[in-house]
């Protein structure tokens, strides 16, 4: 009889376990999967193959690789070439492939990833080919950084840990205005320029330059970028008075009553030289002496001294490219070595040196060699119209603030130098 008992025991207990089981297992609910997209494709629905490219390694060879016949590639190739070049894969970028899951695993849809962020997605699982460029979703965040300079400014940008790129791009918009070799130990400068992230953490490069200001010679030379033409979209740096940095060439060193005397000739004859074939390698403004001599175009002045012919001259460095000279001049207003803006006054016209009359001899040189300015390509520039200039003195106005009232860590000399050396 106890036994009897216990064995019923047992058999309820196992019910009543099972029934809780069953019941714990039905309270669990069923959780599904969200399907991941990737490039605008449901990566479920594929053969999600990734790689690398690799030497010598074309576009045809890996498709061929995944079961795409030449036909087909040739008829990719001359359907896409607008928008992408086949034979410009490069080894070492990552690719992606989407291929059926069937049997096959032919490849459907070939992504090229230019970068971190831009790629280019080739569809080709229909009849209809086609090819589109596919950007990353990018947050922005904007950085200040600043120093001192001690020996030069990409030495102290590398200190700071900063992208060369950046250090390559501020120099080019400060290519009119300051001469980055002649910086002297002391100078500082602060910008504020854009670092782009994926996902939050993956750190995709700099973005746009926003604002910077240099410290040179007691003068404080600011950039800040600006859309005037909302139209055309075309950012400008700008100073704080609205003046473009990308400044153009002045047509002529003379600002008011002037002519032109003689051009560029390398086959001209020169009375004064017996009516000989002498090159003339500049352009005569004539003028009365006295008459302003102004600076074409910001620069450092490299020579202001009288020798021979040239009588008393100034020769300003603009850049790396062009430099200019001004000859016959009656006197100098600037030493070497000052910095001088476009406009400014650097002497007057004279009749020093060989001359037969009072005129200012204006040569132009590009890459060490003198040319004629008239048939130079130059950078142009234009100024902002009346009616813009006040909404650009209202718009930099915070940033101008910010950029002048943000303190930064003050680096230890042994900090720099050892980031430096990495």
């Amino acid at each position: 009889m106890k036994k009897i008992i216990f064995f019923f025991v047992l058999i309820t207990a196992f019910l009543s376990c099972k029934k809780q089981s069953e019941k714990s297992i039905s309270s669990i609910k069923k959780v599904k999967l969200k399907p991941v997209y990737q490039f605008g494709y449901k990566l479920d629905d594929f053969l999600v193959i990734r790689d690398t490219i690799k030497n010598g390694e074309s576009f045809g060879a890996i498709l061929d690789r995944h079961h795409v016949f030449y036909p087909k590639i040739n008829k990719i190739a001359v359907s896409i070439k607008e928008i992408f070049d086949v034979r410009r894969v490069r080894a070492g970028k990552p690719y992606t492939i989407l291929a059926s899951k069937d049997s096959t695993e032919k490849a459907q849809v070939f992504i090229y990833n230019h970068n971190k962020i831009n790629a280019t997605i080739i569809d080709f699982k229909d009849s209809l080919i086609t090819a589109k460029r596919y950007e990353k979703p990018v947050k922005k965040i904007l950085k200040t950084v600043g120093g001192s300079i001690n020996s030069s400014f990409s030495v102290t940008m590398d200190s700071l840990g900063v992208n060369a790129g950046v250090t390559n791009e501020v120099a080019d918009i400060y290519a009119w205005t300051l001469d980055f070799f002649k910086l002297q130990k002391g100078d500082s400068f602060k910008l504020t320029f854009e670092e782009r992230f994926i996902e939050d953490t993956i750190y995709a490069g700099y973005g746009e330059i926003k604002s910077a200001v240099f410290k040179h010679k007691g003068r404080d030379l600011f950039a800040f970028r600006f859309i005037a033409d909302s139209i055309q979209g075309i950012p400008e740096y700008y100073d704080d008075q609205g003046n473009m940095l990308r400044s153009q060439f002045l047509k002529s060193p003379i600002k008011f009553r002037y002519r032109i005397s003689s051009r560029y000739n390398l086959r001209r004859r020169i009375a004064y030289y017996g009516n000989r074939i002498k090159p003339h390698r500049g352009t005569d403004f004539a003028a009365n002496v006295g008459t302003e001599i102004l600076a074409t175009a910001s620069g450092v002045v490299v020579e202001s001294t009288r020798r021979g012919g040239n009588g008393k001259y100034v020769k300003i460095k603009h850049n790396a490219t062009y430099s200019t000279q001004y000859l016959h001049m009656k006197n100098r207003k600037v030493k070497k070595g000052q910095y001088v803006k476009q406009g400014d006054v650097i002497g007057w016209v004279g009749m020093t040196g060989n001359t037969g009359g009072p005129h200012v001899c204006y040569r132009f040189w590009k890459n060490g060699r003198e040319v004629d300015p008239f048939k130079q390509k130059l950078p142009a520039a234009k100024p902002l119209k009346k009616e813009i200039k006040p909404r650009y003195l209202e718009f930099i106005k915070p940033i101008k603030y910010q950029l002048e009232n943000t303190v930064l860590p003050v680096k230890q000399p042994e900090v720099i130098n050892n980031l430096a050396k990495k």
